[in-house]
Order: C-alpha cells, then structure tokens, then sequence
C-alpha cells in the first residue's frame, strides 16, 4: 500500500515528512514522521471505557530508541532492548507535558503513546519528531483531542538562530532548547544555556512560532484529509447531587482546616474529612466508589483553595504571595566525603554529596549519535519517607530522572570543562524532606 505524505521543505536543512496508511493500522492514530534519514513512528491508542475515576488522566506515553535504526546490534550478553534508557525516559517526559493539558478534563480513558526510532543518521535528534508524530498521531485517530501542537529546537550559532540542528551544532551552541507549542501560544519549554541573556531567549521563542505554526497546519491539513473523526468516548461526570452533598459536608470544615499553618496537621485533618464525607455519601445511598468521592472533594477542596488565596493574598500556610520561606544552609556536614551540603526551606531539606574520580569514571552512554561520555552527573533521589509514606525502594523513577535531568542541565554550563578540571564529578541531592 502506498502511504500519503506531506513534506514541509521549510523546517531547518531537510523537508519535515508526514507519512500515514501504511504502518501501525490497527491502532487508534499513526504516523510517520521523517527528517532527513531519520525515521520515528508514532502510535497512540486509547481504551473505550474510564478505567479508574481519579481525577486524572491515565496517560502513558513510552518513546524506545531501536539499536537496529542505528545499524546495530545490542552489546552485552542479552542482544535485545531492555529497560528503557534515562534519554528515552527523558524524551517520553517531553512528549507527554506539552499533550497532556490539552486533552479533555473528564476524559479518564487510559491512552498510550508510543515513539519508536526505526531510522536514525547519527545527525539529527529524532526526540522533536516523536513530540510532532504524537500530536499529529491524535489529531487524526477518534481520540478526543482537537488542539493540535508544533514542536522545534532551536541553537544559536554565529549569532544567528538555527531550526532543528545537528547534534554537532548543538554542541557548539549557546542554547539548546525545544520549544513547543499552539497556533497561538507557547506551551512548554525544556533545554540548556551557556549564560545567555533573557533577551536572547525570548528571541528564540519568537524565531521558532513562526515554524511550530506551519507544523500545526499540516497536521490540521492530514487530520482535514484522512482524520477518523472523534468518537463520543464516555467522559466522567459526577451526579450534581453528590457534588452538593460533598460540599455542603466540606466548605465548612475547609474553612478550619486551612487555617492550620503545619502540612501534616492539614494532612490529617483533610483526611478525616475524606471520611466522614465517604460515610455520609455512602449512607445516602450513591453507588460510587471512594476513588470518586475523593476526586469530588480534591476538585472542591482545590476550587477552595484558589479562592481563599485570590481573596486573601496569602498561601495554606499563612504565608505572603511574595513571601519567601527561611532558608538554612550547611556545608561539609558528612566527615568522609569530597563535598556535602544541607538545603533546608522551611519543610523541604536536600542533603546533597559530591564525589571526584578519575576519567576512568565517567558515564558512557550508547547513544544514536554514537557512543559518549560524561564526565559531570547528577543524580536526584526522592524516597517515599520524605513525604511521610511507605514505599518499596526499587530503581529510579521517571520523576526522579527528570528532575535529574533538569538540575544537570542548570549546572552544568557553569562546571568546568575537562581540559580545566580533568575529573569525574558526581553529585547526588538526596530529599529528605517535601511538602
């Protein structure tokens, strides 16, 4: 079967190509999505019931980089992917913030989104493809999401802005940044500077809408041309008369209850709420689960909260809009380590440790552009006791990663280059605290 496709010529050095009909037909949208000789595709599918009434969206969205796409074969003992990569699980986390808001509020169906890298030239980062491929992906499968999104990277090299560069250009560049967003607005924005001036990044902001705006329109022309239409999947909304019930048990307590400056007093008391208004609902006689009865009352008690602070001027903890909390530092507070800090602000605490080693230390990574390594890492770990709650202790979580990821990028323009400072460096901020 021969596919259709749409080629932009005007997106950085090579034609942006949209191809569908050909692969991945069973699911609920699909398309591929090319730039020069890289290749992602892109497959969503949604469930045709609610599984869970949370309040939230089950949205999972998994992106796998093929060692076949890079003319290899997996190393090791185990000659196939495994677990995915930390730069597959960051690319997933860059797909679903710029799609996840868009969706309807009460559409609780579960939907996946999967990238999958079939062809990849060393050259070009298919991560802005697969954020592409998805929205175009939705737009034109029955799935209930009709606000289409662009996305592009932009560097600065020699002065001027350049769309979609090369990984090489990337790293000669002062900025690093993919920038996505609507026809009309930008939405998300994730990347790294070397010491830029504000004025430059809102530069960059401007130079790329004009593009994310032609991605946009070629979606809306293939959704225009082979869009399944939009199916009435069944959205949750909770019967008007336990919503009043919910309220009329709550307001008043919330009243209270937000008057108590520490977390876990508030915790504790908006817990017994949870409870007593699950009693009452339950001796009414609604046939809901307490999953619902919660999602209820977290959607008043957030109203509540909104409106309190609006009025008020002030946070749940008494706190001025403007007002920062006290912030404790210590340094060199573990004897046997290279370097060792505690960060306390008011009940958030990071104990962060730095370790040197030699080169022979530093993280290689088997990436498409080839392998690499790095000589500086961070690593952020946020163990359920920071929170108060149990959980088991396995690998690092996405979030975890992510937020990782975000603190790395923010130092690492400031650490020293390995011709200065020929040393590994590791940092891990350990959270002992949150709220």
């Amino acid at each position: 079967m021969n596919p259709f496709r749409l080629s932009l010529p005007n997106i950085g050095r090579a034609p942006l190509v949209f191809s569908w009909g050909e692969l991945a037909r069973q699911a609920n949208g699909s398309i591929v999505v090319s730039y020069a000789d890289t290749v992602v595709l892109v497959t969503v599918c949604a469930s045709k019931e609610p599984s869970q009434k949370l309040g939230f969206l089950p949205l999972v969205v998994e992106y796998q980089e093929r060692t076949y796409a890079m003319g290899k074969i997996p190393g090791g003992f185990i000659k196939r992917e495994g677990r995915p990569k930390d730069t597959e699980i960051l690319c997933a986390r860059l797909i679903d913030r710029p799609l996840r808001p868009l969706f309807p509020k009460d559409f609780l169906c579960e939907v996946q989104i999967i990238g999958m890298v079939l062809s990849s030239d060393g050259k070009n980062d298919p991560d802005v493809l697969a954020v592409n491929g998805a929205s175009c992906a939705l737009l034109l499968s029955d799935i209930p999401f009709s606000t289409p999104i662009g996305a592009v990277r932009i560097a600065k090299l020699n002065g001027g802005f350049i769309v979609n560069p090369t990984y090489e250009e990337r790293d000669k560049s002062l900025m690093d940044i993919v920038i996505a967003g609507t026809k009309e607005k930008i939405i998300m924005m994730e990347g790294k500077f070397k010491e830029v001036k504000e004025e430059e990044v809102l530069e960059a902001i401007k130079f790329a809408h004009p593009f994310i705006r032609e991605i946009i329109n070629a979606q809306i022309k293939i959704g225009e041309k082979v869009g399944k239409g939009k199916t009435d999947f069944p959205l949750y909304q909770p019967p008007q008369e336990l919503i009043n019930l919910v309220k009329e048990i709550a307001l008043p307590q919330l009243e209270e209850i937000y008057g108590l400056v520490k977390k876990e007093e508030r915790e504790s008391a908006l817990s017994q709420i949870v409870e007593e208004v699950s009693k009452k609902v339950e001796e009414q006689g609604f046939t809901v689960t307490p999953e619902e009865v919660k999602g209820v009352f977290c959607e008043i008690e957030k109203k509540f909260v909104r409106e309190k602070i609006l009025k008020e001027k002030k946070r749940p903890d008494s706190r001025k809009l403007d007002e920062v909390r006290s912030i404790e530092c210590k340094v060199s507070v573990l004897p046997r380590t290279h370097g060792s800090a505690i960060f306390t602000r008011g009940q958030t605490q990071a104990l962060a440790i730095t370790t040197l080693g030699t080169s022979s230390d530093e993280q290689l990574i088997e990436a498409l552009e080839g392998e690499k390594s790095k000589h500086f890492m961070l690593h952020y770990t946020f163990p359920p006791f920071s929170v108060g709650e149990t959980k088991p202790l396995r690998g690092p979580t996405r979030r975890e990663i992510g937020h990782g990821a975000l603190a790395e990028k923010a130092l690492l323009s400031v650490i020293p280059s390995k011709e200065e400072f020929p040393y590994t460096i590791r940092v891990v901020s350990e959270i002992l605290e949150s709220n």
